[in-house]
């Protein structure tokens, strides 16, 4: 079966949009945004070359929900007007070339950088005072601060619906805060927010319903990585509390679920072999599979699951092919990508000057 003839390439509906093609660009910190966390005309440069072929869905990088939940100097926000009116420009354009953005919403909680805290002006907190290897020990949250998260996210939901973007992405994955309530290695409370299965997941469940709630709960997706020992996460078997948690977000009735998978470990590749098939069976939605696929095997896997709504995320390759779905369509070959420039705090090299490949440009001069 020729690439342009799969299933990768047929329509699907997505929450509240009908996807043209499952090929995504996965949510990617860059660091391009300006000092004060607002959306560049570099960050839409950047959005603009990838939206190539109508009808694919791109999850913007992550943005912070409120200052006190920020952590890293030049990445984006959405708890200002002034991060609003940033990203309104950028959406609407994305919009204009026939493709579909979500925003993908993001706390840091002990993964927050000292150095931002400061600039910012906010404490570092988490569940709990525990840190991981080479950061800041946190303060431990208070019920107050637990309970005014959930906030944080409701107003960051609405300003994203304000900004245009057809959905929110909740990041509860790679150590940032929520997935630090999920696990036993940074959440030890003995509260109603810790010591069990149903305690560490209250958080999480709160700020799905009240979010799904506010912008509708098809507009919202939540991202998890139950396999990942990124910045220091990782529990002895995870697969307990995240089928709880899978199937308690399943009943609430939100549009997607994106899993990483475990070969991935935050920016780096593992080994790690541990499946998702025990997550995917109590979900009976759309799946993001994410996580270190190449164009055979995500083709692949949508063929192997016809049944199931899959849509396949790229990041690294994304990066270095702005056509991305066009080359896996034709079986083009895929520009290398260069890590080094991945982080070039403010650089349009690394971020708008991979080329295109002969054939995409070929098509757009007639």
């Amino acid at each position: 079966m020729a690439s342009k003839d799969s299933l990768l390439f047929t329509p699907l509906k997505f929450g509240k949009v009908e996807l043209g093609h499952r090929v995504v660009l996965s949510a990617l910190t860059r660091l391009r945004a300006d000092k004060n966390h607002v959306a560049t005309d570099l960050m839409k440069e950047y959005y603009l070359q990838r939206t190539s072929i109508p009808g694919g869905l791109i999850i913007a990088e992550s943005a912070s929900i409120a200052k006190h939940q920020g952590g890293m100097s030049y990445t984006s926000a959405i708890w200002g007007e002034e991060h609003v009116q940033g990203w309104k420009p950028i959406v609407d354009a994305v919009h204009d070339k026939g493709g579909f953005m979500y925003l993908q919403l993001m706390a840091f909680g002990r993964a927050a950088q000292r150095s931002a805290a400061e600039e910012d002006g906010f404490k570092i907190k988490a569940p709990s005072a525990i840190p991981f290897e080479g950061s800041e020990t946190p303060e431990e949250m208070t019920i107050e601060d637990i309970k005014s998260t959930v906030q944080d996210y409701v107003q960051a939901a609405k300003n994203a619906m304000r900004a245009g973007f057809d959905g929110v992405e909740l990041y509860a994955a790679n150590g940032y805060l929520l997935d630090q309530f999920i696990q036993d290695v940074s959440n030890q409370r003995t509260d109603e927010y810790g010591g069990s299965i149903e305690n560490r997941n209250r958080l999480i469940v709160d700020v799905v319903q009240a979010v799904a709630d506010t912008v509708g709960a098809e507009r919202v997706g939540i991202k998890l990585s139950p396999w990942s020992d990124f910045q220091g996460m990782r529990m002895e078997n995870p697969i307990p509390q995240f089928t709880d948690l899978i199937k308690k977000i399943n009943n609430i009735g939100i549009g997607y679920l994106n899993l990483i998978e475990s070969r991935v470990s935050g920016i780096d590749y593992t080994d790690g072999t541990e499946k998702l098939d025990w997550a995917w069976a109590v979900w009976d939605k759309a799946i993001i599979a994410t996580g270190g696929y190449l164009p055979e095997t995500a083709l692949e896997l949508v063929e192997k699951h016809p049944d199931r709504d899959i849509v396949v995320a790229f990041g690294r390759r994304y990066v270095s092919n702005p056509d991305l779905p066009f080359r896996i369509q034709r079986g083009l070959e895929l520009n290398p990508y260069d890590r080094s420039s991945f982080y070039k705090v403010g650089a349009p090299d690394g971020l708008i000057d991979y080329p295109f490949s002969e054939e995409y440009l070929a098509l757009q001069k007639n």
